[in-house]
């Protein structure tokens, strides 16, 4: 049966592949975001503009809607507390409210994996991984907060919950970690930090959206995702540094040589941040002890309740996603990629 299901953030990176999935299976789908996006409304999608620090706007993008799926929100790794707050954790509550407001059944929430993360190796960890008793950068606090927040609502009113946790979203069409990287590299500003023997985990961003489809339908009858956060990812750590020079080949750019220690990396953004916190500056420091600890350590992990409370596995495989973005580099260069 097809369901009525709200999706904010559609015209980002993550929520437009959902959006695709979800009208490609014969959903209703309605789009939330502070713009339009022709491209949704292409595809016979209802797109509401609105800023979700707004909880009226929100509560009435809700009505009529049997499911939610909230992607929006800030990331990065500077920046004042209350636009992350604002944003993230704020918005989110006002998406929880909309959801019990109108009586809808189901949530499924966008976290992160960092919402774990305390500047340390993470190797194989699973979801009872606690929250850290500090936090690097605002980002994966708001997210905490909002995750919290998320899983706290889990049957109130009717409502079923539950959030994922995508880690290193990329592919086709990525306008934030892709361009951010390309951009450094050639401005000559990439730097290998540590000894590059760490791991990490990421998931190309169809097996995300996907993962997000499984979640909606996990949440209905007896609900075995309910209440619970969730890692999801590729499933097969890759090494940092590698995967990013892979990344960088493919876009005709040269691999990193330069390299730095974690210790180094992690002095410069403590100077950094002072000097950027001293001066109230609000553009992006080229590093922060959060940046430094990310590109230093392992943070790869256990996803056996996302196999067996959702039954997902990537469907899309490392290898077939770099080709698919090495293909979308090239018609990115031609000028022939979409809008």
């Amino acid at each position: 049966m097809a369901l009525n299901v709200l999706v904010t953030g559609g015209g980002g990176f993550l929520g437009r592949y959902i959006v695709e999935q979800l009208v490609a299976r014969g959903d209703q789908v309605r789009s939330f975001s502070r713009q339009s996006y022709p491209c949704l409304e292409k595809l016979g999608v209802e797109t509401v503009v609105g800023d979700v620090r707004d909880s009226e706007a929100v509560a009435a993008a809700c009505e009529g809607m049997q499911v939610v799926v909230h992607t929006i929100g800030i990331a990065g790794i500077w920046g004042p507390w209350k636009k992350y707050h604002g944003v993230n954790t704020l918005g989110t509550e006002h998406v929880i409210r909309g959801c019990q407001q109108h009586g809808i059944s189901r949530l499924v929430y966008s976290s992160s994996p960092s919402v774990t993360f305390d500047g340390w190796d993470q190797e194989g960890v699973d979801e009872s991984a606690p929250y850290p008793e500090r936090w690097l950068c605002h980002y994966p606090h708001s997210k905490a907060l909002a995750e919290q927040a998320v899983l706290q609502a889990d049957e109130e009113g009717g409502l079923r919950t539950c959030a994922l946790r995508p880690h290193l979203i990329w592919g086709p069409r990525d306008q934030h970690l892709i361009p951010r990287l390309l951009k450094r590299a050639k401005q000559g500003r990439l730097r290998q930090v540590g000894d590059g023997s760490n791991r990490v985990d990421m998931i190309y961003v169809e097996n995300a959206a996907r993962a997000h489809l499984l979640a909606i339908d996990a949440l209905a009858g007896e609900a075995p995702a309910a209440g619970k956060a969730y890692f999801i990812s590729q499933g097969e750590p890759v090494n940092c540094w590698d995967w990013i020079n892979e990344i960088l080949v493919l876009a005709g750019l040269s691999p990193i040589k330069r390299k730095v220690s974690r210790k180094f990396a992690w002095t410069i953004g403590i100077l950094m941040e002072s000097f950027y916190w001293c001066l109230r500056l609000q553009t992006e420091p080229a590093m922060t002890r959060f940046l430094a600890a990310q590109l230093s350590t392992s943070h790869y992990f256990d996803m056996t309740g996302a196999r067996l409370d959702l039954g997902y596995e990537a469907q899309i495989s490392t290898a077939e996603g770099m080709e698919r973005l090495q293909q979308f580099f090239v018609e990115e260069r031609s000028g022939k990629t979409l809008p």
